[in-house]
């Protein structure tokens, strides 16, 4: 037996019967499951973009670009009004907590919101309903979600809002303008 491990030994050179390939060949395995999951990634990835990504920002933009149009014209009605003294008479509503919508009262909005108003008689008609100011202001701010609220440019749309929706409750209020004092989204 011993003669047999005698003739094995001179028949390998030294070092080189125990050296194994792994490093310096070609490992099939990374073609045949690494390439295929690698390009299952990629088209997921491109279809959740252009799918789901593009379409919410698209819709947010066009949303801030539609509704900037309505505020120049807006704008241009209240310049076009008369140059009332602006500040005399503003009416404030504070603290109005809002659960925007989509959020399931996990964030919310604190908002202060202050009037401008052209006579006192105005200011005491929009004291004496408050109620019905104090719930409009709710419902437009409550149907809005934490995008829209969170963008800076939609706070003029939401001002638009608040004010077509305060003179169609109280026609004979007229406003100069409305006011954010708090605008705190958490």
């Amino acid at each position: 037996m011993d003669k047999l491990d005698e003739e094995k030994s001179f028949d390998l050179p030294e070092g080189k019967g125990t050296e194994t390939t792994s490093g310096k060949g070609f490992n099939i395995k990374i073609v045949l499951f690494g390439l295929p999951l690698f390009i299952i990634q990629l088209i997921a990835v491109y279809f959740i973009t252009a799918n789901v990504l593009i379409p919410k920002m698209q819709g947010t933009s066009t949303e801030v670009q539609a509704d900037s149009t309505h505020i120049e014209a807006a704008q241009d009605e209240h310049s076009e009004t008369g140059n009332e003294e602006m500040g005399k008479f503003v009416y404030v509503i504070d603290d109005l907590i809002i659960n925007p919508a989509g959020t399931d009262g996990k964030r919310f909005l604190l908002s202060s919101i202050g009037f401008d108003i052209k006579t006192e008689q105005n200011q005491q008609e929009l004291k004496a309903k408050e109620i019905l100011v104090k719930d409009a202001i709710i419902s437009i701010l409550s149907s809005k979600n934490v995008l829209q609220l969170g963008n800076s440019l939609y706070r003029d749309t939401l001002k638009l809002e608040i004010s077509g929706k305060v003179s169609e409750l109280l026609p004979a209020v007229s406003l100069n303008t409305i006011y954010f004092s708090k605008y705190i989204l958490q």
